[in-house]
Order: structure tokens, then C-alpha cells, then sequence
């Protein structure tokens, strides 16, 4: 299973699966971005993103047309103007559910945009992760102890590996709305990185 654009709020709203159709509608490293960003962030109209994304106006608009086509968003209403367009994510966040069949599917597109949003998705981990080494010391000492950079090598099956990823998100999940209401509370992100490797 591979996550990714959960957000902290609204945790009522579904994860989306996704299939080798909507895998190709999302492989484009503009709306993994956008999605990404409507995710952490909440509903935003396209200029909005284009400041955040450093982007152009024109293209993250157009990208949310896209997105929405395939209902990865979907039209703010409730926000909207008559001379702007809010947009929102309409699921929670997505998830593959059978890696190894998409990696082995018979459209060199279909593994191709399986391999684009993987390596999008660890590019934005490792840029989180520079930001926050690059920033701790803006930080109050308490956020700075609460902080965690660690790796773990262990011996395991395919199914134990599978059994400890699960009960992991599964803890992280958890937690979601433990600190809604506190003041003190700020945005965390968790990566969680597992994979085999060779011996030597």
C-alpha cells in the first residue's frame, strides 16, 4: 500500500484507490503538486496555488481542469466568486493497492506513471525533510525534541512487512483527531519509507 496527501482535517472524507485509469490522470508532476497542496492545505483557487507552487496561473488552472475531469477535485461552491473558482480535493487522499500488478501492467504508460508518481512522491518527502533541517532552530525547543529522524533494518516475510505497514497507518490514523481544539497544535508530517534490501 502506498499513501500519500493525507491531510490533517477531515478525516471523514474517503481515500481513493487508485487503478491504472486514474493512475495516468494523475501522473503529471503539476497535479500530483496541486493535489498535494489542496490536501495539506485546504481549498484554494488557481492563483492561489500558482503563488504557492511558484507556478503560472494558466497552468495550475488548467491542471485543475484536468484533475477535476477525473474527480480528483472539485469545485468550492460554498468559497466561490463570480470572478474566482475555489477548489477543493473531494477525497480524503489516495492510495495504490497492488503496486507489483500496476508495475507489471501491459501499457508501458500505465508503469511509467506509476514510476512518476513514485519518485515525485519521494522528491516531496526529501524536500519536507530539507525544510524542516533547515528550519528546527525557528522552532521552540519543545517542537524540536518532539521531532524524529530515524531508519530501521529488520528481517521480515513479505506478509510481516505488509502486517507492520498496515498497523503503522493504521496508529498514525489514530492520532488525527486527538489534538483537534488545541491551540498548541501545529501541521506534522510522518513519512513512512519501507522496502527490501540486498544483503550486500
Amino acid at each position: 500500500m502506498h499513501c500519500y496527501g493525507h491531510r490533517m482535517t477531515d478525516a471523514r472524507r474517503p481515500i481513493r484507490s487508485l487503478d491504472p485509469r486514474s493512475l495516468r490522470a494523475l501522473a503529471h508532476p503539476l497535479r500530483i503538486r496541486i493535489l498535494d497542496a489542496l490536501h495539506e492545505y485546504g481549498p484554494a483557487t488557481a492563483s492561489r496555488l500558482a503563488d504557492r507552487l511558484d507556478e503560472s496561473s494558466g497552468a495550475t488552472s488548467y491542471h485543475l481542469r484536468q484533475l477535476a475531469a477525473h474527480d480528483f477535485v472539485e469545485e468550492d461552491t460554498a468559497r466561490g466568486t463570480a470572478r474566482e473558482r475555489w477548489w477543493r480535493a473531494t477525497q480524503r487522499g489516495t492510495r495504490l493497492d497492488d503496486i507489483g500488478g500496476i508495475d507489471r501492467h501491459p501499457d508501458p504508460e500505465v508503469r511509467g506513471a506509476l514510476s512518476l508518481l513514485m519518485h515525485e512522491t519521494a522528491t516531496r518527502h526529501a524536500r519536507d525533510l530539507n525544510t524542516w533541517l533547515g528550519t528546527m532552530r525557528d522552532w521552540p525547543e519543545e517542537w524540536r525534541e518532539a521531532s524524529d529522524l530515524s531508519s530501521f533494518t529488520l528481517r521480515l516475510t513479505p506478509e510481516l512487512a505488509g502486517e507492520l505497514n498496515t498497523r503503522l497507518h493504521e496508529l498514525v490514523e489514530s492520532y488525527r483527531e486527538k489534538a483537534a481544539g488545541d491551540e498548541r497544535a501545529e501541521r506534522v508530517r510522518v513519512h513512512l519509507h519501507s522496502f527490501p534490501r540486498a544483503e550486500d
